[in-house]
């Protein structure tokens, strides 16, 4: 109970505005931060497989994985800075679906069902 009120009052959180980071009195940390990986490796070897079997594919070189993971952060990196400069341009902070949506069809990939 004590703690649970601790956790309730922190400053900056709710639904305030543009609150800050909440440092104010918090309790014990719990959760030790994990040293950052390499998050593209996020993208696991039988995610690709499955990926590979929707297209079709019965057999795959262990060198695929590598060059696919390449090939998916060169697209995200291409998707998330168009998207990224649509929502800076319209002077939001939050990038939305349809940001999403127009910086696929910048580059060719029209995207249906999210508006637009």
């Amino acid at each position: 109970p004590e703690e649970e009120a601790e956790v309730l009052n922190m400053p900056g959180r709710g639904k305030g505005g543009k609150g800050g980071k909440g440092y104010g009195k918090v309790g014990a940390k719990r959760h030790a931060k994990k040293a950052l990986r390499e998050t593209i490796l996020g993208v696991t070897k039988p995610a690709i497989r499955r990926l590979a079997r929707r297209g079709g594919v019965k057999r795959i070189s262990s060198l695929v994985y590598e060059e696919t993971r390449a090939v998916l952060k060169g697209f995200l990196e291409n998707v998330v800075r168009d998207s990224v400069t649509y929502t800076e341009h319209a002077k939001r902070k939050t990038v939305t679906a349809l940001d999403v949506v127009y910086a696929l069809k910048r580059q060719g990939k029209t995207l249906y069902g999210f508006g637009g």
